[in-house]
C-alpha cells in the first residue's frame, strides 16, 4: 500500500508527504504534464530547477510510441527518460473516448490510432499491463469517459468505469505479485472517481471505490472550477482519509489550484500552463497577458518582478515579444518555463500557508489581485 503520511489537516485540505520509490511529494503539489514521456518545450533538468517534484505521461500515447515494451526495456519511465522523481500515468481512457469512432463494450474500448490508423481494443487488463511496464509509480484505473453531459450518459459511463475498475484492481494484483517477486520496484493504483456534476452519481462512485484495495483515487472529468467546491465537499469525506487523491487535468486557472486543495486534494495535474505558453500567453500576479499584443514591443521591464524563473530574471517583455514575432522556439521555452514556474511556485505557496495557518489570507489576496 502507498505510503502517505498527513502533517496537518484544515477542515477538508491536508498538508501531507506521498512516499515513492522514486522519491517523497510534498503535497498539496502541482504534477507536470509530460504526456508523450517530456513536457513540451521543456527538458527535465529544467523541470528540476522549476522545482517540480512529479510527472505525469499518457498511457494512450506512449502505448502507440514508442510502445511500452520499449520503455520497459529501457528501464521504465524514469531510467528512460533520465527523469529520477516520482512519475505518474494516467490511464489513456480520455484520450481514447475523444477519438472518433470508438467501440465500447463490456470488454473495453476500440479505437484507430491517431498516428496510422491501425486499430487495437485497449481493456482494462490492457491499460494495467502497459502502465506496469511503463514502470511509472502511480497508475490510473482505466475508466470511460461519458459521451455527453446527460444524466443517462454520465450513470452509464460511470457504471462501466466501476465494472472495469475490479477488473483493473485484480489484474493490478497480480502484476504486482509477479513483478515484485523479480526485485522490482513496487507500483500503485489510483481509482478514478467519474459522475460529472451530478453529485449523486459522485458520492454513488466515490462509495463504490472507496472499498476496493486500491492505493490512492483519481476523480476525473472536471473541467472547470464552478461547482467543483460542492462536488469535491461531496467526494472527498467518502474516501479513506489516509489514501491520496489526485485531481485529474486541473490547473489551467489558478483558482483551480484553491479550490482544489482547499477541498482535499493532494496533487494535480494539467497540460494547460505549458500549452498556454505555447501560444504566447502567461501567467502574472496581474492576471494572464498575451505577450504577442503590441503593446510589449517597447515593454523592457521584467514580465514579473516577483518571479525568480530564467525568464523573469534575464529577460525583458519587448524581448520576449520580439522572438515570438519571429517565432523562435526560444520564446515557447522561456514562455513555459515561467507558466511551469508559476503554477508550480503558487501550489507551494497554497502548502506553506495550509501548513502556517495563512491559507486564507494568502487565498484572498492572490485571487483578489489576479482576478482584478
Amino acid at each position: 500500500m502507498l505510503k502517505f503520511d498527513i502533517l496537518k489537516r484544515e477542515g477538508l485540505a491536508r498538508v501531507g508527504v506521498i512516499h515513492t520509490p522514486h522519491g517523497d511529494i510534498k503535497t498539496p503539489a502541482f504534477v507536470g504534464a509530460a504526456t508523450r514521456g517530456t513536457v513540451k518545450a521543456l527538458t527535465f533538468s529544467e523541470m528540476n530547477e522549476l522545482g517540480s517534484q512529479a510527472v505525469l505521461a499518457n498511457t494512450y500515447h506512449l502505448f502507440l510510441a514508442p510502445g511500452s515494451g520499449l520503455i520497459r526495456e529501457g528501464g521504465g519511465l524514469a531510467e528512460f527518460t533520465n527523469w529520477q522523481k516520482p512519475t505518474f500515468t494516467d490511464s489513456g481512457g480520455f484520450q481514447i473516448f475523444s477519438l472518433p469512432n470508438v467501440k465500447i463494450t463490456e470488454e473495453g474500448a476500440r479505437f484507430k490510432s491517431h498516428i496510422d490508423g491501425r486499430q487495437f481494443l485497449m481493456t482494462p487488463e490492457l491499460s494495467m499491463q502497459t502502465q506496469w511496464e511503463i514502470g511509472a509509480d502511480i497508475h490510473m484505473a482505466f475508466d470511460q469517459l461519458a459521451k455527453s453531459e446527460s444524466f443517462e450518459d454520465m450513470r452509464r459511463a460511470m457504471e462501466q468505469t466501476h465494472r472495469w475498475l475490479v477488473r483493473c484492481v485484480d489484474e493490478h494484483e497480480k502484476l504486482e505479485k509477479e513483478y515484485l517477486e523479480k526485485g522490482l520496484p513496487e507500483q500503485y493504483l489510483f481509482a478514478v472517481v467519474q459522475g460529472g456534476d451530478f453529485l449523486d452519481l459522485r458520492q454513488k462512485s466515490a462509495e463504490f471505490e472507496a472499498g476496493l484495495n486500491v492505493d490512492g483515487y483519481g476523480i476525473g472529468g472536471v473541467f472547470t472550477a464552478k461547482g467543483m467546491d460542492e462536488m469535491l465537499k461531496t467526494v472527498c469525506p467518502i474516501l479513506p482519509e489516509e489514501r491520496p487523491r489526485h485531481l485529474l487535468g486541473m490547473g489551467q486557472e489558478p483558482v483551480d489550484l484553491f479550490v482544489g486543495a482547499e477541498f482535499g486534494c493532494d496533487t494535480f495535474d494539467c497540460v494547460g500552463p505549458t500549452r498556454m505558453a505555447r501560444n504566447g500567453s502567461l501567467y502574472t500576479l496581474d492576471g494572464r497577458v498575451n505577450i504577442k499584443n503590441a503593446r510589449f514591443k517597447h515593454d523592457f521591464r521584467p514580465l514579473m518582478e516577483e518571479c525568480d524563473c530564467e525568464l523573469c530574471r534575464n529577460y525583458s517583455r519587448a524581448y520576449l515579444h520580439h522572438l515570438f514575432k519571429v517565432d523562435e522556439i526560444t520564446a515557447k521555452v522561456l514562455a513555459s518555463i515561467h507558466n511551469e514556474r508559476f503554477v508550480v511556485s503558487v501550489v507551494e505557496k497554497i502548502r506553506d500557508g495550509l501548513f502556517s495557518g495563512d491559507f486564507a489570507d494568502y487565498k484572498k489576496e492572490f485571487l483578489a489581485r489576479y482576478y482584478a
